[in-house]
């Protein structure tokens, strides 16, 4: 039995040999830079300085931890960052659904194209660029929206100057910005919906909208679960290209998110024992939380991930 799998086993390296090499490439980018990087993470068990190194720093065990832990930036923090990613996966989540559903229904192709594209062009954008953009259309003194809303009498809003409202336009900016991808993806699920169905549908009398609730919702359904595991993953991680681009001195209650922790501590703190501490709490979390959507979604009858 075991000489039958070794044949087997050089039967396929011998006939798909080149394939095999090209996977080499991809194989070593991993372990060099998604594995191999894990090695730093021994930092955040040390009282690590740069002078020493891994090896002669000293060992402290769990006191970085408890040291990040009493932190008052660490709760507010993750009170951020949790808050943040709520709000946004609460609005966002369901927006590409939306919009892949009305698509859908769009039968002149060329104005469905040109809607999908101005749709999915945000999710190509740096955020350095949006929160630029932001500024000058949503800014106090010189946006455009002021600008306009003060020519017609009104009184100019603290889009981005006021810790609420800068919250909310927060949301609002992250959303549009991601929720194209969203909806390409749903599109794409729609279309392998089988079309018989709709068409039995038609004979039955069904409207549009009974079409949608009970053919093509369902049939995305397992897509829909999906996504929402993947969202679920990062709702501890979060985004530190656009808290940073849109944060400003007199909008700092909500600013302070896990990343720019990471960031203030690390980079210009100089901290890399507790700023590695608690990528590392971030990423624990973040796994617990994917493999607990997993869980819910094979409890609820789907296949799951993992």
């Amino acid at each position: 039995m075991k000489d039958a799998r070794h044949k087997n086993i050089m039967f396929y390296l011998k006939g798909h040999w080149q394939l095999y090499v090209l996977l080499l490439i991809p194989l070593a980018f991993a372990l060099l830079f998604k594995y191999g990087s894990m090695f730093g993470l021994v930092i955040a068990f040390k009282d690590y300085k740069i002078v020493k190194g891994f090896w002669d720093s000293q060992w402290v065990g769990f006191d970085v931890f408890k040291k990040v832990f009493g932190m008052r930036d660490f709760s507010l923090a993750v009170r951020n960052t949790l808050l943040l990613n709520s709000l946004t996966l609460i609005v966002g989540f369901p927006m590409p659904i939306i919009l892949a559903l009305l698509l859908n229904e769009i039968k002149n192709k060329y104005y469905k194209k040109v809607t999908q594209t101005l749709l999915y062009l945000p999710h190509f954008l740096s955020f350095v660029i949006i929160g630029a953009i932001a500024y000058q259309i949503f800014g106090l003194n010189s946006g455009i929206v002021n600008n306009l809303i003060e020519n017609a009498g009104g009184t100019r809003i603290p889009f981005l100057q006021k810790d609420t409202q800068w919250l909310i336009t927060y949301v609002l900016i992250t959303v549009w910005q991601s929720m194209g991808w969203g909806t390409i993806v749903y599109l794409a699920a729609i279309t392998s919906v089988n079309p018989e169905l709709y068409e039995a549908a038609t004979v039955d009398g069904a409207n549009r909208f009974r079409k949608i609730w009970h053919i093509t919702l369902p049939g995305i359904k397992a897509t829909v679960i999906t996504l929402l595991i993947m969202n679920l993953g990062k709702i501890m991680s979060g985004s530190f290209e656009s808290v940073f681009a849109l944060r400003n001195v007199a909008t700092t209650k909500y600013t302070t998110t896990i990343p720019i922790l990471i960031y203030q501590l690390g980079i210009t703190g100089g901290k890399f024992s507790e700023s590695t501490a608690i990528g590392l709490f971030q990423s624990v979390i973040a796994l617990i939380l994917v493999l607990a959507a997993d869980w819910i979604a094979k409890r609820l009858g789907e296949e799951g991930l993992i």
